[in-house]
């Protein structure tokens, strides 16, 4: 269950992060607002996938109507991961509280539905379908000159499922709401990106990083941490622990959490892996996604204009107020690329954490041959020991000298570069 929050939490991070960077920001300029718009400031985005499967039926070749197309089935997918959510009552809680995905709003179900864990894994599952869906739309785009102006936080999702979008559910006001800031509608009116071809692919490249996720969670057997902790998360999850189900709490808690269930939280940190060929599948979509991030960054910059980007090149300003992207940004930028792709096929080693250890662990072996993924073990050492061997290490200097050019923020970087 777990390892769903993460995913989903990886997804909704990509759509609140063009906000969260980003507010307030650039003002949107007169133009002529792509025919998607309409279709996702009033949440009617099965009516939008319709419109632009439509226009591409017409127009094959327009890489406008595509990328909308692409943008709409990922607000869908969502939206239907968050409807999930509100279907089996997600709670309010420390822990909840602690992961971004659950800090968002979710309107208290009155009438929640059972969850077991099997609807679990079928939501993580449709979260997959939904993003290779997203992938294959994009994929066939050649138009290097395409922009998708959006204002992105006008677009609403119908959250709660009602068949209705409130105010309450457009993305300006859902991250307000979160980050207990103050947005105006005027400002989130005003605010506006001009989407272009290399943050087309950049949006490929983040299908295949949460793809990957969602590959590794479902190659693990998480049943026995679903029934011992599920009703941290849910209302009613169905467990064969029913006295744990909707029991007070006692004065032994922490933010609504019993403490024995803080503890056992971490000693269920261990999963036997149930499907291996889904590590493969991790494996495949993380190179993908190295691959695809130099594709991208390969377009932008190629890129002569300077129009509310949100992915810049040195010579232009993103829509990121005081961010700057150098020459020197971008050459270590890639120079991780290739160091992680000599990480993910077994060439370099990460060095090993315990001392007196002349040995490194081969990141591949531990997708191509998985073994039950013990975390605390793994923390400890001991769950690495089966991919331990003698080779050629990753320099440490290298990543010294990455979180140096990126002012000790490679991971804000990370996420935003992707």
């Amino acid at each position: 269950m777990w390892r769903l929050r993460i995913c989903i939490c990886s997804c909704l991070c990509l759509v609140f992060l063009l906000l969260g960077f980003s507010l307030p920001g650039a003002v949107a300029k007169n133009t002529t607002p792509p025919a998607i718009e309409k279709y996702l400031q009033t949440g009617q985005l099965a009516a939008g996938e319709a419109a632009m499967l439509a226009q591409l039926q017409k127009h094959p070749q327009d890489d406008q109507a595509r990328f909308s197309l692409g943008v709409v089935q990922l607000a869908k997918a969502v939206e239907r991961v968050m409807q999930s959510l509100y279907r089996y009552g997600v709670r309010s809680n420390a822990l909840t509280g602690f992961l971004p995905i659950l800090r968002l709003p979710t309107p208290n179900n009155p009438n929640p539905q059972v969850i077991t864990y099997e609807n679990t894994r079928q939501i993580l599952q449709g979260f997959i379908d939904d993003l290779g869906k997203v992938e294959a739309t994009l994929a066939p785009m050649q138009d290097k000159n395409v922009k998708l102006p959006l204002r992105f936080g006008l677009i609403r999702l119908d959250i709660n499922g009602d068949g209705k979008v409130e105010e309450s559910e457009s993305l300006w006001k859902i991250f307000a709401t979160i980050n207990r800031i103050n947005i105006t509608p005027t400002q989130a009116s005003q605010f506006a990106i001009a989407f272009d071809a290399g943050d087309a692919v950049w949006l490929r490249g983040y299908c295949h990083l949460l793809s990957a996720i969602g590959e590794f969670g479902l190659a693990h057997d998480g049943r026995e941490f679903f029934n011992s902790l599920a009703h941290i998360l849910f209302t009613k999850p169905d467990t064969p622990y029913k006295f744990l189900v909707n029991a007070p709490t006692s004065t032994n808690s922490f933010g609504g959490i019993e403490f024995v269930d803080i503890i056992a939280f971490f000693h269920l940190l261990r999963f036997p892996v149930q499907e291996p060929a889904r590590m493969t599948k991790a494996l495949q979509h993380l190179q993908t996604t190295t691959k695809l991030s130099r594709q991208s960054w390969q377009l932008i910059m190629a890129e002569t204009d300077n129009d509310r980007e949100w992915l810049p090149n040195p010579k232009q300003t993103g829509v990121i107020p005081n961010v700057r992207v150098t020459s020197q940004t971008v050459k270590t930028w890639l120079a991780f690329l290739d160091e992680t792709d000599s990480i993910l096929t077994g060439k370099v080693l990460i060095p090993f954490w315990r001392i007196r250890e002349v040995r490194g662990v081969n990141i591949n072996k531990a997708f191509t041959q998985p073994a039950t993924l013990d975390v605390i073990a793994w923390l400890q050492g001991t769950g690495a020991a089966p991919y331990l061997q003698v080779g050629k290490m990753t320099n440490t200097r290298f990543w010294q000298q990455l979180q140096e050019t990126f002012g000790g923020q490679f991971f804000g970087f990370a996420v935003w570069f992707n």
